[in-house]
């Protein structure tokens, strides 16, 4: 998606940008509000399903280099997409801590969980409302984030 501007007059040179931030106007804030209350867990009693979530790539796969394999983890979710988030906001985002690599940057996308290469996804029962949105089983490491300098 191209975020090009133009004025309509022709003797203004295009740079190709728009003054608008990513993520600040108030469509944005609206969807961004409206996501974190579909995801929280108190969503209400919605039927669920429960997926495991399994590690599929060998131990050596270079892709381990980039997120930790965490194990076998059991998620309650909306979807086998939604598993996959479920069990990504577990792990620690830079967003949390003072390490921040630029402002509005997640990590989040870059859990393993997410790496289709990296993690199966596997519907194990469905339509529950006797649990919550979240993990079920397994733990789930917060240490993704490691210090580029020893203290």
């Amino acid at each position: 998606m191209s975020n090009v501007s133009r004025t309509g007059k022709e003797e203004e040179i295009n740079n190709a940008t728009s003054p608008t931030t990513f993520g600040k106007s108030v469509e944005s804030q609206a969807q961004i509000e409206d996501a974190a209350a579909q995801a929280s867990p108190n969503a209400g009693g919605e039927m669920l399903n429960i997926y495991r979530l399994e590690p599929i790539a060998e131990p050596d796969d270079p892709r381990w280099d980039n997120a930790p394999n965490h194990g076998v983890i059991v998620v309650a979710a909306r979807t086998s997409g939604d598993a996959r988030i479920v069990a990504a906001a577990r792990e620690l985002d830079f967003m949390e801590v003072d390490a921040a690599p630029a402002e509005d940057v997640t990590t989040v996308n870059a859990s393993a969980f997410r790496d289709d290469k990296l993690y199966t996804v596997i519907e194990i029962d469905r339509d529950r409302r006797d649990v919550k949105r979240g993990v079920v089983d397994g733990v789930i490491s917060v240490d993704t984030i490691r210090p580029v300098q020893e203290d």
